[in-house]
């Protein structure tokens, strides 16, 4: 089933920020790529949490044991939303770019002279950064792969061209944070895996609109951001069981080398996991709603609940890409072509020719689109293109967006990008 104007505007119900005006225009939030809203549920279950059972790891009194409990639920929830088998193989963090930094240090113990890393020039720095400076302190080789200018496409020929026998590891995003691009990562690790590198997936741009599945994608190791995805901020890393229990994690001597403790460093949010948890049952319920079945399983309800907010996304999309070719010195980078919805999710980084990218912003979140400049820590992407320092300014939507936000926001960019024209011209 798909998701109606109607079931749109009753998920919308559930968030507050949406309450929000501007000089009586009601806010617009495409700010989604940098921390999506939040609904009411994550914030009463963090509440809760702190209010009822806030409690530190492993004690023996009540509310440490309902904490505990919860943490549990919690790694059983984010197994199923990965699509894995076993819980221990999850663990939480600060954030996806902490985990990142953490674990690079630990993996790059394992790596040699004469080894090499290969990284995208598409990537969040937070996927490109902790792996440089780990190569650069272990005196690897680092390959980058580039992206066509004219597709917004990893060169997928040039990364099989760097993978041989001494490549150790591999780093892509699923989906391009500043392009919007979806990755062939089921191709990456396939293609990975004739030289056994290890790959590790960025899911943090990917998860709100996709499904994650990390069986199909073949990956070694996967992170996320629930802040990303309608919930707090959390990080949350998986890796297989065997890869995590064989490498050392740098830790106090006091924890558990056992998974998943050996990788959780320190007292975690223990709230912020919880909301997490939540927000990954609220796409659940989506899915639940969608079936008419209440009693369906979670895997399942987010397998139905990505399908149909895929579709919908969809349809923004569309309205995206055709309103741009018909709005005068707009340029977007991005995949342009309405007719592959398999190769790009609901983000879009574009320039007004005569203005910055900051007051281009400023002059949109004026009339209530709350939208993002500059580069978005997609550095590389933005120093490839030459857009360095305005870098873009990025539109992103998610499946709380309307058609009516998308249209009146296209009505808002013609008229910017037809007052430059007129006091340029």
């Amino acid at each position: 089933m798909d998701l109606t104007h109607q079931e749109i505007n009753l998920l919308r119900g559930q968030f507050p920020a949406f309450q929000r005006t501007i000089d009586g225009i009601p806010v617009a939030y495409f700010d989604g790529p940098a921390g999506t809203q939040v609904p009411q549920r994550v914030a009463d279950a963090v509440s809760s949490y702190l209010l009822s059972s806030n409690a530190n790891h492993a004690g023996l009194f009540a509310t440490a044991i309902e904490s505990d409990q919860m943490l549990d639920a919690a790694r059983v929830g984010f197994s199923e939303f990965v699509g894995a088998d076993d819980p221990a193989e999850i663990y939480f963090g600060q954030n996806m770019t902490s985990l990142t930094f953490a674990f690079s240090r630990a993996i790059s113990q394992t790596w040699s002279s004469g080894d090499e890393i290969i990284l995208t020039r598409m990537d969040h720095d937070a996927n490109v950064t902790p792996w440089v400076l780990a190569a650069r302190d272990r005196g690897i080789k680092v390959n980058y792969v580039d992206f066509h200018q004219e597709t917004f496409r990893l060169d997928i020929d040039q990364l099989e061209s760097y993978l041989n026998s001494n490549t150790r590891l591999v780093a892509v995003g699923c989906a391009a944070n500043a392009a919007g691009t979806i990755n062939p990562v089921t191709e990456i690790c396939r293609l990975a895996k004739r030289y056994q590198a290890k790959v590790f997936l960025d899911a943090v741009h990917y998860a709100p609109h996709r499904l994650i599945d990390v069986k199909e994608f073949g990956c070694d190791f996967l992170v996320c951001s629930a802040y990303k995805f309608f919930g707090p901020h959390t990080g949350i890393f998986w890796g297989k069981r065997q890869l995590l229990e064989g490498l050392e994690a740098y830790k106090v001597r006091p924890a558990t080398n056992r998974l998943p403790g050996k990788w959780m460093t320190g007292t975690q949010s223990h709230e912020g996991i919880v909301g997490s948890l939540e927000a990954v049952d609220y796409i659940a319920d989506i899915g639940r709603d969608l079936r008419g079945d209440p009693t369906l399983g979670r895997r399942d309800s987010l397998i139905a609940a990505f399908s149909a907010i895929g579709r919908y996304e969809q349809k923004l999309t569309d309205i995206m890409l055709s309103g741009f070719k018909s709005i005068p010195g707009i340029q977007l980078f991005g995949i342009a072509d309405p007719c592959r919805p398999d190769l790009r999710v609901a983000t879009f980084s574009i320039i007004c020719r005569g203005i910055s990218t900051a007051d281009f912003a400023k002059r949109l979140c004026d009339r209530g689109h709350f939208v993002w400049h500059g580069h978005y820590y997609a550095l590389q992407f933005s120093e490839q293109l030459g857009l360095e320092p305005e870098g873009m300014v990025r539109i992103g939507m998610v499946h709380y967006n309307t058609v009516e936000e998308v249209n009146r926001l296209l009505d808002d960019i013609r008229s910017i990008a037809s007052s430059v024209s007129e006091s340029s011209g």
